[in-house]
């Protein structure tokens, strides 16, 4: 007779909402089993893309903030790796959400972007976050490519300074949502790239002399 292992029902899935910060988290939660953290430093850069709520927590940002970064820009990726339940078990809100790797990567870097994915029906992104200059220049660039960026009146503001877009050295980020359609593969690599473009264009090399870090340390 095989031997039948009962499923973990929703119940006894612990719940993020309650947690008050990574600490939390990983008390209850095992790196390599439930969660991995993916780093890529690039000295050479002072923009970081991030995912947070990565892997099968958020389906698609994991490979939407690597296409963001490319080859060229800090990367950091917190993804769920559970069978089920991820999102409820590792879903830690922006504003907790101090894991201490990506806190070190981001706290040298003048540019962060968070990458999230959230349910809805409309192709629009919905971008937020307190550096509200690269917030308008991303959705204009979007715009001219064809890509509905939506700035104002939705859900998802991400101006809590402690939201973790907004915890790298200039205390300024954005956040970029992701609804369902533009997370699938086609749509979702055509818009990372129109916001590559961007970054592109703003990216001030380590070490220049207009770089308000420039004798920080290389994140």
């Amino acid at each position: 007779m095989a031997l039948i292992i009962p499923s973990e029902s929703t119940a006894e899935v612990p719940d993020a909402d309650t947690y008050r910060g990574f600490s939390d988290l990983a008390r209850v939660q095992t790196r390599g089993r439930d969660y991995d953290i993916f780093v890529r430093r690039r000295r050479g850069s002072r923009i970081a893309v991030i995912a947070p709520h990565a892997g099968e927590i958020e389906d698609g940002t994991s490979e939407i903030a690597s296409a963001i970064a490319g080859e060229d820009f800090n990367l950091y990726l917190f993804e769920g790796r559970r069978p089920a339940h991820n999102y409820r078990a590792l879903h830690l809100t922006s504003h907790r959400f101090d894991e201490p790797q990506c806190l070190a990567l981001i706290a040298g870097c003048t540019t962060v972007v968070a990458v999230h994915g959230c349910a809805g029906t409309e192709s629009a992104l919905l971008l937020g976050g307190r550096d509200h200059g690269l917030r308008d220049r991303l959705a204009a660039g979007l715009h001219a490519s064809g890509v509905a960026a939506i700035t104002h009146g939705h859900a998802y503001p991400a101006v809590h300074p402690q939201n973790i877009c907004n915890r790298g050295a200039t205390g300024r980020g954005v956040q970029i949502e992701f609804p369902d359609p533009l997370r699938q593969r086609a749509p979702a690599l055509f818009v990372a790239a129109m916001i590559r473009r961007v970054l592109d264009a703003v990216a001030t090399p380590c070490g220049d002399a207009t770089d308000p870090l420039r004798s920080g340390t290389s994140a």
